[in-house]
């Protein structure tokens, strides 16, 4: 199957960067409007979404499809795109660059191959991750690693300090005055979590992903090495055929090695109990 993984590289790789393209010329220009939930949407992600369906339809057309501006319900196919087609449009929208396109290709519900790409600093990340599915001899030809730009990545292992850092969504800020070290709201989920990916950042903490923002960068995080912990109890993975994803949201902590999980944890868990108080 190494025809398939490169073929699967390939064309996610060709597909964000074409939509990347016009995003470049979209940003800082694009009127957005407010969805049912709150969040921000633009003609650009429209665009974007029906482009990626459009190319996945015709390339794969035997794969299932589940994305933020298009089909919510998980589908019963063996394999199913999950596709993010602006992610931090609040960004893009007021012309802050720090916004992609990520793509997640999931195997009977569970990620095993991401791509993530960030136009306006020319950054791209993708990796693979069979997990358990090598553990049982299935998808054993799958390549390993995550890279950025072609290079591979791993989580820093310096040891911590003041002058390291830690990601905060916009709803977790209440975790912030206390932490060991600096923090930074980047304002795109799926960053945050590649941040630890790739050594820059310790740590980070998303309060509301839903599953297109974490589909593709779980795999890259998993692939480098560093941890993935959910904060709630239900596992995320695998995906339920027929249920609809649409208002799901997976609470998550990334951090760059085990050891400091117990670090960080109590300081989170302690504002989720305090925000659940309220």
């Amino acid at each position: 199957m190494k025809d398939f993984w490169d073929s699967i590289l390939s064309f996610s790789q060709t597909t964000v960067k074409t939509v990347g393209q016009q995003f470049l010329k979209d940003f800082g220009s694009a009127q957005a409007n407010e969805k049912d939930d709150g969040t921000l949407v633009t003609q650009s992600d429209n665009w974007a979404d029906a482009t990626i369906r459009s190319a996945i339809a015709s390339t794969f057309p035997s794969h299932g499809i589940l994305s933020e501006e298009g089909e919510h319900v998980f589908p019963d196919t063996e394999w199913c795109w999950v596709v993010d087609p602006l992610d931090a449009t609040t960004n893009f929208a007021r012309g802050i660059p720090i916004w992609g396109i990520s793509l997640g290709l999931l195997y009977r519900g569970t990620p095993v191959f991401g791509c993530v790409h960030l136009p306006p600093l020319n950054q791209t990340f993708h990796g693979f991750f069979a997990g358990d599915f090598l553990e049982k001899n299935v998808l054993t030809d799958i390549p390993q690693g995550a890279f950025l730009n072609g290079k591979l990545i791993r989580p820093t292992a310096d040891k911590m300090s003041g002058n390291h850092i830690f990601n905060l969504c916009s709803r977790s800020v209440g975790i912030g005055p206390h932490l060991p070290s600096k923090i930074r709201m980047l304002g795109m989920a799926s960053y945050n979590f590649l941040t630890v990916a790739s050594g820059v950042s310790m740590g980070g903490v998303e309060a509301t992903p839903k599953i297109w923002d974490i589909a593709g960068s779980w795999v890259i995080v998993k692939a480098a090495g560093a941890v993935w912990l959910p904060l709630d109890s239900q596992a995320i993975f695998p995906l339920e055929v027929g249920k609809n994803y649409a208002r799901i949201s997976y609470p998550t902590l990334v951090m760059n090695r085990q050891e400091l999980v117990s670090v960080f944890l109590p300081f989170v868990e302690a504002w989720k109990q305090k925000k659940l108080g309220n």
